[in-house]
Formats: structure tokens, sequence, C-alpha cells
């Protein structure tokens, strides 16, 4: 692979759309097993330009300059602030919420233009999903100028938060007094963050990818916190909320999908650069593509059990030694992801929490009255962790009714997913009758290459998909149902062809399920069997199956049924044997 030059699958791209699909697919498998998406190492050097200069220096600097926390050499004053930590994460939102964070770029399916998100949010007419039909004014799926009024409010807020000179909290300095630290006793206004939440709370309601993409599930309870509780709750509150996403993570790796999570990623990091032990993460390269025991041994001891065990003790230990040890585990554990380069690459996402480590559990211990134990009151400590925990639970007993990422299950394997099929020249009607900002990954990708090889990059999500526990079941559903016509239809992984309707997903199925087709359908006016989509929800906690509709755009949904995860996980990805076992529960007549 060289700096600017892609790792290509060494196939003939004139005859190898020709060959059989599961061939096809099997011979990119193999592929990603060496090289992962073969991405050039240019593209990892923007990634990590994008992060050090707009996260790590401009953010960093931003929330220095204007906060009046002390000189810049005088890092043991200004890093304890709490102000400082806010305007990180206010500008992190900023970030998310832009779409030039975590979703950004080729790795999220964004090839040509690299972003969407904010060219899409900021135009009216384009799709838009409510999560919530019954709450009243927000029916529809068109956008309106009321929703960009609502975006950009998002946006301008979350500047001013991070630019405008904090309010003082004499509450803050008496606290800091008290341990003889200075402080300049500010914080962000209460006000601009009542306002901020509004703002999020509001467009959610009325566009669902909105709340998810600037991540509100993990950051509104950070400015919830700082607006109500006083400096020591708000310390401890914020340190339950990173522990409880640690902890909720590790628990939702706990299964058969996480480890067909790894083995992929470790093949398309570019700081593993042995072919030798990346064909190891495998059981026998190459007729063997399902997880080693090594793998399983980074997925649950090196991932899960230092995950969970570092956030616990992170939280519990009064000893300094045991906590700067276990800091560093957690600062290793976020940069080990970033270095990862995972399809939609979270690393600004990643960074802040490494971030959030060192300074909330270093500069705040619990040995000197900033325990769990601490807060104003028990039921203070009660209602803080039963309202973090709310959402994991509930999306982890009924999947269907949360998203993944309030559900604590990022990078668990354990997704909604879903893939969309074309009949022969179905898929241009995307393009000809949807407001957005770019055209489909196909027409991006052939800006720049020939269709053949289009073909084959899109071809090369679908393998990577594939050697996920869903994609074997995805694959087996449209098999299936489409029959004799499977060949001639373009299949397109959905996560990423959702990515150009909507301008943003981040591995959220629940994004591209009915609603979605529903809204492409009022627009496209597909004929039945045009435009056919394999969708599955996630595994229930407690069940052995995961649930998969069939939805054709012109009739709905046509049928219901479940399969047995073990059946997926054990099955290679191409499917030499067929389709996996399918339990059919329910068919349109």
């Amino acid at each position: 692979m060289g700096f600017k030059t892609p790792d290509f699958p060494p196939v003939d791209p004139a005859t190898f759309g020709q060959q059989p699909r599961m061939e096809r697919l099997r011979q990119l498998t193999l592929h990603w097993v060496d090289y992962g998406f073969g991405t050039p190492k240019i593209v990892h050097t923007i990634y990590i330009a994008k992060l050090v200069v707009l996260h790590g220096l401009l953010g960093a600097f931003l929330a220095w300059i204007t906060s009046d926390i002390g000189s810049l050499g005088d890092i043991a004053t200004w890093w304890r602030e709490p102000i400082f930590y806010q305007k990180l994460v206010l500008w992190t939102v900023f970030l998310e919420a832009l779409g030039i964070a975590g979703a950004w770029g080729i790795l999220c399916g964004h090839f040509k233009p690299q972003t969407g998100a904010f060219k899409y949010w900021l135009k009216p007419g384009t799709i838009r999903l409510n999560p919530f039909k019954w709450v009243p004014g927000t029916n529809g799926d068109s956008r309106t100028a009321f929703d960009v009024f609502l975006y950009a409010g998002i946006l301008i807020t979350a500047v001013l938060c991070v630019v405008l000179p904090g309010a003082h909290n004499g509450e803050l300095a008496d606290t800091f007094a008290r341990y003889g630290w200075s402080t300049h006793g500010t914080l962000i206004s209460p006000v601009l963050l009542i306002i901020m939440m509004a703002f999020l709370v509001v467009a959610g309601l009325r566009d669902k990818t909105l709340f998810l993409a600037a991540r509100g599930e993990q950051y509104v309870p950070v400015m919830f916190f700082s607006v109500v509780f006083g400096t020591m709750d708000m310390i401890v509150a914020l340190k339950l909320l990173i522990v409880l996403v640690w902890v909720g993570a590790a628990i939702s790796k706990i299964g058969y999908h996480f480890s067909n999570v790894v083995s992929p990623m470790f093949s398309n990091a570019p700081i593993v650069v042995s072919r030798r032990f990346k064909r190891k993460m495998y059981r026998s390269f190459p007729e063997d593509l399902r997880p080693s025991h090594l793998t399983s041994f980074f997925a649950h001891i090196g991932g899960s059990m230092l995950e969970c065990g570092g956030a616990l003790v992170l939280l519990f230990s009064t000893n300094r030694t045991v906590t700067i040890i276990a800091i560093i585990a957690m600062l290793t554990f976020h940069l080990v992801i970033i270095g990862m380069f995972a399809l939609a690459s979270p690393n600004e996402w990643n960074l802040l929490f490494g971030f959030t480590t060192a300074t909330l559990f270093w500069n705040f211990p619990a040995e000197k009255g900033f325990g769990i134990g601490d807060m104003s009151s028990w039921w203070v400590t009660v209602l803080v962790i039963g309202g973090l925990l709310f959402f994991p639970i509930l999306g982890n007993l009924v999947p269907d009714k949360v998203s993944f990422l309030p559900s604590m299950r990022q990078y668990a394997g354990n997704w909604a997913s879903a893939q969309w099929a074309f009949a022969p020249g179905a898929e241009a009607k995307i393009d000809e009758f949807i407001v957005k900002d770019s055209p489909q990954q196909l027409k991006q990708l052939e800006a720049t290459y020939p269709t053949a090889v289009a073909e084959i990059v899109l071809d090369q999500t679908l393998a990577w998909r594939s050697m996920h526990s869903q994609g074997r079941a995805l694959f087996s559903l449209t098999m299936r149902h489409l029959g004799d016509k499977w060949e001639s239809y373009s299949i397109r992984e959905a996560e990423f062809a959702n990515n150009a309707v909507i301008g943003w997903n981040f591995g959220d199925g629940h994004l591209h399920r009915e609603d979605l087709v529903a809204a492409i359908q009022k627009r496209c006016n597909f004929e039945p069997g045009e435009f056919v989509v394999a969708w599955i929800e996630s595994q229930a906690i407690f069940s052995k199956v995961q649930k998969y509709r069939i939805i054709d755009a012109a009739l709905g949904v046509v049928e219901r049924g479940s399969y047995k995860v073990k059946d997926a996980v054990n099955a290679q990805p191409w499917l030499p044997n067929g389709p996996i076992p399918i339990n059919v529960e329910w068919t349109r007549s």
C-alpha cells in the first residue's frame, strides 16, 4: 500500500462482475483479511490531522483563551478548571453536529464529497425522521425552514458556549478554596446550556438523526449536570456518566457478536502491519474466517474486561498509584481505538474520553472527597445512576425501542443493520427524486473511477458486513427472498447507502428501517420488487435469536421472522453451504 495509492483487490474489473456474487464476496473477504478496506495512508493522515488541528489544537485553544483560567504554562491550574472540560465537550458537540467528526469521510461512506451532515440539514426539503409520531408538531418527513432554524441554533449555541466568557459561580469558588486550589470560579452560563439542551431536544423530536449526530445521549447529561448540580455533585455525576458509558459498552460486548467485529477491525487497522498476525485473527485462513481464539482474547480480555474493570477501579479507587495505573490503562484503550481507524472512526469521541479520564479522575480523586459516596445525598446518587442506566437497560431488553447509541452498544457488533436491493435501473430513482446534497455512493465513486471499479469498492463494504454476524443473515435473507433474480439486483450496504440519503449514519440501523423506506417511496414511487430491504434488529440481551423484516418499498413489510444467532456466527461470510436457517413467522399474502 502506498501513501496515496489504495490497496485494490487483485481482480480484473472487466470480468469480476460476471462471476457469481458469493464467489466475488469470498475473494473480497480474503483480501480484507490482509488489507482491510485498502485505504491509502494519506486518508489516515488526513483523519489524524483533522483530529489534532480541529480538536486537539483549535478546540483546546479556544477553551483556554476564552475562559480566563491562567497562563498557558500553568497547566496544573487551567487543566483542573471544570469550564475547560465543559467547553471541550461543547466543542465536540459542535464538530459532531457539523458532521466533520466521527461520521465523516471515506471511512463512513462519504467518498466525494467527504462531508454530508450540515449540507443536508441546512437544506429544506431533505428527509427527516421523527422518532415519536405521537408528539405534536413533529409530523411529516420533509425538512422545513423551522428545522433548519433548529439545526442552526444547535451550531450557533455550541459556538457561543465555547467562545463566550464563563459566568461566575460562587459555589465552585468556595469548593476549590476548601482544597486550597486556585480558581477563577466560572462555568459556562447555565442559560446558554439550557438553550443548547432545548435546541437539541426539540430538533431531535423532529429529526432523531440530529440528536444522535450531536451524540446527545452522552453530552446532554453533561450539560444537565452542569446546570442543576453544585460542584461536588456535578464532578461525581460526570464520573458516573463516563463510567456507565464504559461499563454499558463492555457488558454489551459479552456474547457472540463482538469477536466478529474485532477480527475485521484488526485487518483494517494501519497500526497492524503484519499480514501473518492479521491472519492469526481468523481460525484457519483462507478456509475458515470465523474469529480465532486469539481474537476472542483481544475482544473479551483486552477489550471488555479492561474497559469494565478499569472503569470500576477509577470509580472506587482511593489509592493514588492504583488510580494512575487505571488512568494509563484507559488512556491506552482509547488511543488504540483511535489507531484502529474503524469504519465511522469516532476519533473525536475517543480523544475527549481520554482527556475526560485524566481530568476527572486525576484532578478530583475519590480519596479527596470526590467519590460516589460524597454526593450531597443518597437519593441524588440513586437518581443519577437510575437516569443514566434507564436507556441502556431498556435498549438491551427491547432493542426496537431504543437506538444502539443510548443503549451503549458502541462497536459491540450487536446492531440493527440492513441490505438494500435494487432491480436493474431502479437505483437511479434515488438520485433523481430525493432532495439531498450528494449522489449515491456509486455516482460519487464514478467521479474518480470507472463504473466496474466503483462497483468493486461498494462490494468491499458488503464483504466487510459479511464478516460480521448480521452480514451472513442479511445475505441469506436477500438471497432467499429474491430467488432467481438475486444475481441481477444491485445489493448495497444500507449503512453506507443511507448516508447519501439523510447525510449521516454511525451504525444505527434504526435510521434506515420502515420510516425511511416509506419516505423514499413517497418520493420515488418504486414498483413492487424494485426496491427491497432486508432489515435485522439487534439481539435482545436474554434472547437467542434476532428478528428480521423484509420490506418492499411499494408494499411495506412483506415478511417477518427470526434466525438463531449461533447459525449466523457459525457460517462463513460467503455462505458456502447456502443461506442460514430462517424461521418465517409471517408473510404478506
